[in-house]
């Protein structure tokens, strides 16, 4: 009797995450490539945070707010896919750095890394994560919690110190 109890119970519990996952997943989604900019990357994340909700639904279904909980793992997920990229990109900066290299170059590299040093943090903050990381301006915007304009601005001036300190044209 305890048995077919406990499938019984069992099957409800799978019949209401069915139904929560059927009402959440596609706004998750949305939000989460709002986030993302990567329609793949976003269906992923969705995907991981309702597998991780699933392996704790007795619980989760318990509490006050099921979907909060769901958008804070999807959003501490995508969190930690942020810091995974940044470390890749950290120690690819660190190989090439240490690869061994021509004396202009090295020197170039150098003066660079000074001059992006002297820039205000704001600036070089954004020109890192434009320049050297690739993202684009509403990704970085979203990082620097600023408007994509302020980015853009911020760019603007960087580069401009930039060149004034290399002494590259129009400086």
């Amino acid at each position: 009797m305890y048995r077919m109890l406990e499938q019984q119970a069992g099957r409800r519990t799978v019949v209401e995450f069915d139904s929560f996952y059927r009402e959440h997943y596609a706004r998750l989604v949305r939000a989460l490539l709002v986030l993302t900019s990567d329609p793949a990357e976003a269906e992923d994340l969705a995907q991981e945070a309702l597998s991780r909700l699933y392996e704790r639904w007795d619980r989760v279904q318990e509490m006050d707010s099921p979907q909060g909980y769901l958008y804070r793992t999807a959003l501490n997920l995508n969190r930690k896919r942020v810091r995974r990229l940044l470390v890749r990109t950290r120690r690819a900066i660190t190989l090439r750095a240490s690869a061994p290299e021509d004396l202009p170059a090295a020197e170039d590299r150098i003066a660079l890394q000074a001059a992006v040093a002297r820039l205000p943090r704001a600036q070089r903050e954004a020109a890192v994560l434009v320049e050297l990381l690739g993202l684009d301006g509403n990704e970085a915007a979203r990082v620097l919690r600023i408007s994509p304009g302020a980015v853009r601005s911020r760019l603007l001036q960087a580069r401009r110190n930039l060149r004034a300190h290399l002494g590259g044209p129009d400086a």
